[in-house]
């Protein structure tokens, strides 16, 4: 044997300093070794296992169990050898497990950062497997046989879309905003609205990333009011850059109001100053027929005349992870020749899922099913009512689980940052925790092979339909079941 039983029962409050340390030595004695522990694990649960991961993840159970005994936090440990080869199998399988997997969204945020933000559809991810199946034309210019740039791949396609004269993508919109303010106004002023000054997710700021760039900020306005003077005031020699920042993941309403973007054109030109949008979210569809708000739309921007537009990828636009600069071809190209371009350009994977992803727009309406983004934020609350009911039948009819899942309207959320005060409306399916809560139950969806994630709402488990997939139904379903059954025997 490896080790010997040993049970301890917790500390009375008015033990000895020694005696504590006594018996945290006791314990510490008869953890096991980590050589022996190997050994005695069943051969055929880890023969097709990296040894290298079955050593690791004994050895970081035992240091597990050796921290919590010096913290007080256990006072005893596994009785028998079989306990013990139960928490190393499961740990080394854990730890051989991917660390990035599936899970079911059930939370009703379509675009949700914490869960991988916008989904890919069938066609883009077999644009993403021939990218990194086969060799490409990465950099390789077909037409010339000599090295080709990147960037045109996708450019025209984006001037096509948005009707800007040039267009660069690089990794992310922050990296997008972080490189045009570099580019054209790096030791020189930036004008912007005070009450555009927004942080984002992850402690993105724009004051920082403009002190990063090398930007001088100028605030002008006032939170809620900003008007045409504020900025014509503020217009030096040493002015580069009119800057305007779309408010997509806030708002300010009541007595307020901002300068257009139009009239922000019409200030810089009068000044011989650029003039730069941050769309953030940007959209390539006005999606106000849907019952979501009217969001300015990337063509709406550029055809105002801004002259360097900046917006997102995988949000609204429904893509992978990217962030796009459109505008005068003067303007982007020297935002393309900045050294730090090559630190923030794109990889052939997103290359490849955004060029399929683009080419969906050329027609609108297909746009809409075939980009799942986009299908998710339009789907009428009576189609997900009808999932909602279909998941009630396989589970037995809606009479048979009536004390433990009811179907119940609820509102969803666009996600991403986007139109954070404007509600979908949606159908769920609530469920009613066992005797332990909801806390338990939520977290006991998180522990599953295919984790699953709600949200709470009045102490009970709240899946909103809007967000789960058709591929998810038979997961959802043997989910449901074994809950069923769990609460059921509680």
């Amino acid at each position: 044997m490896f080790y010997e039983p040993l049970i301890l029962t917790t500390f009375l409050p008015d033990s000895s300093l020694s005696h504590h340390m006594n018996d945290q030595s006791i314990l510490l004695r008869q953890l096991p070794k980590m050589d022996l522990a190997v050994n005695d694990l069943d051969s055929e649960a880890i023969s097709e296992l990296p040894p290298a991961i079955v050593k690791s993840a004994v050895r970081e159970t035992i240091e597990s169990f050796r921290q919590r005994i010096l913290s007080g936090t256990i006072t005893s440990l596994p009785i028998d050898k079989d306990e013990w080869k139960a928490i190393f199998t499961a740990a080394i399988h854990k730890k051989n497990s991917p660390n990035l997997q599936r899970v079911l969204n059930g939370t009703g945020v379509v675009i949700h950062t914490n869960l991988g933000r916008s989904l890919l559809g069938a066609h883009t991810m077999h644009a993403l497997h021939n990218a990194g199946a086969h060799y490409t034309n990465l950099e390789f210019d077909l037409d010339t046989g000599k090295r080709g740039s990147r960037y045109s791949l996708v450019e025209q396609i984006i001037c096509d879309l948005t009707g800007a004269e040039a267009a660069l993508v690089v990794n992310n919109n922050a990296a997008a905003v972080l490189l045009a303010l570099n580019s054209l106004t790096c030791g020189s002023e930036t004008i912007v609205s005070r009450g555009q000054l927004v942080e984002i997710g992850g402690s993105f700021r724009i004051p920082d990333i403009m002190t990063r760039s090398g930007a001088i900020l100028v605030e002008v306005g006032a939170t809620n009011r900003t008007h045409l003077f504020d900025y014509e005031n503020a217009i030096t020699e040493e002015t580069a850059l009119l800057l305007k920042v779309h408010t997509s993941n806030f708002r300010v309403i009541g007595f307020t109001s901002e300068v257009s973007a139009i009239d922000l054109v019409t200030l810089g030109k009068k000044h011989g100053l650029p003039v730069m949008e941050d769309l953030g979210s940007g959209s390539l569809v006005d999606l106000s027929p849907w019952g979501l708000p009217k969001e300015p739309t990337v063509q709406e921007i550029v055809k105002a005349g801004v002259d360097v537009v900046t917006f997102s990828g995988d949000k609204l636009l429904g893509g992978p992870q990217a962030g796009l600069i459109v505008g005068r071809k003067e303007i982007i190209t020297r935002i393309k020749k900045n050294p730090m371009n090559r630190a923030l350009r794109i990889d052939k994977f997103t290359l490849a899922a955004l060029e399929s992803v683009l080419r969906d727009y050329y027609d609108l309406e297909k746009a809409r099913e075939k980009i799942p983004t986009l299908a998710l934020l339009t789907l009428s609350p009576e189609l997900i009512k009808k999932k909602g009911q279909n998941i009630l039948r396989r589970l037995g009819g809606a009479q048979k689980v009536k004390d433990w899942i009811q179907l119940l309207p609820t509102i969803s959320k666009v996600g991403g940052g986007a139109m954070p005060e404007h509600g979908l409306p949606s159908w769920s399916l609530v469920l009613q925790p066992g005797p332990d809560g909801a806390s338990e139950l939520e977290r006991w969806f998180r522990t599953l092979p295919v984790p699953l994630i709600g949200r709470i709402e009045e102490e009970k488990m709240v899946l909103d339909l809007r967000t789960i997939l058709d591929d998810d139904f038979s997961i959802l379903v043997a989910t449901l079941n074994n809950y069923l059954q769990r609460e059921m025997a509680s």
